[in-house]
């Protein structure tokens, strides 16, 4: 590894060279299964035909204009999104941290209409958003805040699912509230069915806005399009970013109602953002994803994994417990397991460890049934080997 690179990320000692729908291939020409899709970015798998015939295409023709100018892919892109998610408007910009930047940003316009000089967000405990300075302060996860104070002020912490820890809350300087529908680096912790709908009820009785970060949740992972579609309500300010390229940088905020009317012109902006190329994977990504019955395959597909892990793990007593919604599963041990990831590595799946004790899986939307079958059966003998120790 070059000295030149900064040591920001503790890397495994594996370079892949070539990848083809769930699988990689590494320089030595081993293939591993691919079971997190880039951290939840590669959906549709690796080197999707459609979508690199939709970048090759536009790399040929227009890369990039700025925002000074009007970027027509890019309208068609915030068209689809505000059809599908029942949003009014879009920004565009390059990263997930970058897209719930917007949305803080969202936030204080918001407060400083309403009067409120010194905003304060309500967010949660073992949440994440990012690693900008406002986003880590707003996470709930302190060791990635650890040595980067002082932070970001005007956030306000309660316990993640507990609506009357919300409620409780008697602070006139609260404008808004910052969620993930599920948590994701936090563990994978799917909330109450009642837990959403609770938000969005508290928030219009107290005039704050409901913001969510479906960064991760977004695009087809949970079963629906957004994963707050399984509850019925309607959020005001919403930031996507990860599969929205399926590989290909790109995020966007989505916002209705007064929330879409707080960034107006010199407000905010992003260079790269929104840039034909990155439009035209995106748009590729919807039209696929609209073409079949992924969203739906994704219900389905992850219900039947989630069922497998439990047959073959749930009487396991280093289990604490195995949780997920569509293709965000987690799977809860009683002692931090990071060593997993190298274990898995060796056999040739890539997988994930977060919040130190939870294995999650996010393998991508086409895992075939021999597929599935293979991760069940190969996944579950690895955690049940490494628990017997």
């Amino acid at each position: 590894m070059t000295d030149q690179v900064m040591p920001t990320y503790a890397r495994l000692p594996v370079t892949f060279e070539r990848g083809e729908g769930v699988w990689l291939w590494d320089t030595d020409g081993k293939r591993y299964l691919d079971a997190i899709s880039g951290v939840a970015v590669c959906s549709l798998g690796h080197a999707h035909p459609a979508i690199a015939r939709a970048v090759a295409t536009q790399a040929g023709r227009l890369l990039h204009t700025s925002n000074i100018y009007r970027i027509g892919l890019q309208e068609q892109l915030a068209t689809h999104l505000c059809r599908l998610s029942g949003l009014e408007n879009a920004f565009f910009c390059n990263s997930g941290a970058e897209a719930n930047e917007a949305v803080l940003k969202i936030a204080r316009r918001y407060g400083h209409h309403q009067g409120i000089a010194a905003l304060r967000v309500v967010v949660m405990e073992r949440s994440f958003h990012g690693r900008t300075l406002a986003t880590l302060s707003a996470s709930g996860n302190p060791r990635i805040q650890d040595g980067f104070e002082p932070l970001v002020e005007g956030f306000v912490r309660v316990p993640y699912n507990d609506l009357a820890a919300v409620a409780a809350l008697n602070d006139p300087d609260i404008a808004a509230i910052l969620v993930e529908p599920v948590q994701g680096e936090g563990g994978v912790r799917v909330p109450a069915a009642e837990y959403l709908p609770g938000l969005r009820a508290i928030a219009d009785q107290r005039g704050w806005l409901l913001m969510l970060d479906e960064v991760q949740t977004g695009m087809g992972r949970t079963g629906q399009w957004f994963a707050f579609q399984h509850s019925g309500i309607q959020p005001d300010v919403i930031s996507l970013a990860k599969a929205l390229g399926n590989g290909v940088p790109i995020g966007a905020c989505l916002a209705r109602g007064i929330a879409a009317q707080m960034l107006g012109g010199g407000k905010h902006a992003s260079t790269f953002g929104g840039n034909p190329l990155a439009c035209s994977a995106a748009l590729a990504v919807i039209d696929t994803l609209e073409s079949g019955q992924w969203i739906a395959r994704v219900a389905a597909l992850g219900a039947r994994l989630l069922a497998g892990f439990k047959t073959r793990l749930g009487n396991n007593p280093r289990v604490v417990d195995i949780r997920g919604k569509g293709l965000m599963i987690g799977i809860e041990l009683d002692a931090p397991c990071t060593a997993l990831v190298a274990e898995a590595l060796a056999r040739g799946y890539l997988i994930n460890v977060t919040a130190d004790t939870t294995v999650r899986l996010l393998p991508p939307f086409i895992l075939s049934a021999e597929e599935e079958t293979a991760l069940l059966d190969d996944l579950s003998a690895l955690i049940t080997a490494y628990t017997a120790r």
